[in-house]
């Protein structure tokens, strides 16, 4: 759950369960998490702007924070140097796109720009993160599917 002002952003999937660790350059966040189980119909790549925030730092503070949020809903999601990807069903993927922008301007973003792309099977599971890059990442037991 996420407080977010008096409005509290309730998920209905699993809290988030992580056994590795793998932090990507910038970001000090667990860049990857796992709710198996959960019918995965949909992947969404969010890259969020706030495009007036000031300096680096200030980006990523937004940025965390929007970051933070995803994290607490409990969806597979997997933090690039770019975007973030999340994998869930559909509706659930959609709420939490919403959100992000709600979250941000909280956070402090007055003017925010997001590119998404949506991985969207309504008659089966879209191909994990796991499965397109674990092979890539030999030192993450997560992303190697050793979890």
């Amino acid at each position: 759950m996420y407080v977010m002002s008096e409005k509290v952003i309730r998920t209905t999937l699993p809290p988030v369960t992580t056994t590795g660790i793998w932090s990507m350059l910038w970001l000090k966040s667990k860049p990857y998490s796992s709710c198996k189980g959960t019918l995965m119909n949909c992947s969404v790549a969010i890259q969020f702007l706030p495009m007036n925030a000031r300096t680096d730092e200030e980006t990523c503070a937004i940025v965390d924070e929007v970051i933070a949020y995803i994290k607490s809903t409990g969806v597979d999601y997997f933090v690039g140097p770019f975007e973030t990807a999340i994998e869930g069903d559909f509706d659930t993927c959609m709420d939490i796109v919403r959100n992000c922008q709600l979250v941000g301007a909280k956070a402090g973003a007055t003017h925010v720009m997001s590119y998404v792309k949506i991985n969207y099977r309504p008659d089966g599971e879209v191909m994990t993160t796991e499965h397109k890059v674990g092979k890539y990442h030999p030192e993450d037991p997560e992303l190697r599917g050793q979890h």
